[in-house]
């Protein structure tokens, strides 16, 4: 079954891989090492894991503006998430999302955390406003 929602588009560009989803904000500086795109914040439901090449969604961003960097090296270092989903996007993500050419989408038209779970195939087409929710790897 797939689902799709609507949202509105913070960074241009498409991307897709499975869903990592956080119900709590994100800190990008202090939060993920960008050598290894591991999460490092302690005590964060997402210590330990990897966003390299995953759809992170999380509610919004917190932190220091350096977060916007840290987002930008994990770009280059090739450890970013292949899209990002935010209930609502704050600047700090929005300025690193868009300098790293990362697909963006916020604002979605339903509840994120009814709609897409952990290990679940997501699909983001930031231009068009578009999510597409699988299951198994497949949209």
């Amino acid at each position: 079954m797939k689902i799709i929602i609507h949202g509105r588009k913070i960074s241009k560009g498409t991307g897709e891989g499975i869903a990592l989803v956080s119900r709590s904000a994100i800190s990008f500086f202090g939060g993920f090492d960008p050598k290894s795109g591991l999460m490092i914040e302690k005590g964060h439901e997402l210590e330990g894991m990897s966003v390299k090449g995953k759809v992170l969604v999380f509610p919004y961003g917190r932190g220091s503006t350096a977060g916007s960097w840290i987002l930008y090296a994990m770009a280059e270092y090739g450890t970013a998430p292949s899209a990002i989903i935010n209930v609502q996007t704050e600047p700090i993500v929005a300025v690193g999302a868009i300098v790293s050419g990362i697909p963006l989408i916020d604002k979605p038209e339903q509840n994120l955390f009814d709609s897409i779970n952990t290990g679940d195939w997501v699909k983001v087409n930031a231009d068009e406003g578009l999510i597409e929710i699988g299951q198994n790897n497949r949209i």
